[in-house]
């Protein structure tokens, strides 16, 4: 098959992810959908630093989706800190550019 007719693409986001509010223990999911040619590398970041996935950690408890949704097991919250409480972005990039979405902040709900 030829590629000619169809041109490379920066990648744009399609789907952004909306604000969260979760208990504690609770499954979670942020959405964010990009598209692009050839198909974009979505990461994320929380509060400016990336977050890892278990494509880094296999113990992680955070699952990058095909899709380039980020699903979380379960939300993290201990008395020492709520480390999954922030605000999230996605990044999705490829050798033409990259695009991020909007900010969505993810809140773990009162005990």
């Amino acid at each position: 098959g030829s590629h000619s007719q169809l041109e490379d693409a920066a990648p744009r986001i399609v789907e952004h992810p909306t604000d969260v509010l979760v208990s504690k223990g609770e499954p979670a999911t942020l959405s964010c959908k990009a598209e692009g040619r050839p198909a974009p590398v979505v990461e994320w970041y929380k509060d400016g630093e990336r977050v890892e996935t278990d494509r880094e950690d296999p113990r992680s408890h955070r699952t990058l989706l095909p899709g380039g949704s980020l699903f979380f097991l379960r939300i993290l919250h201990g008395r020492r800190g709520k480390p999954d409480e922030g605000v999230y972005v996605c990044v999705a990039r490829n050798y033409l550019g990259q695009a991020t979405s909007r900010n969505a902040s993810l809140e773990v709900a009162g005990e």
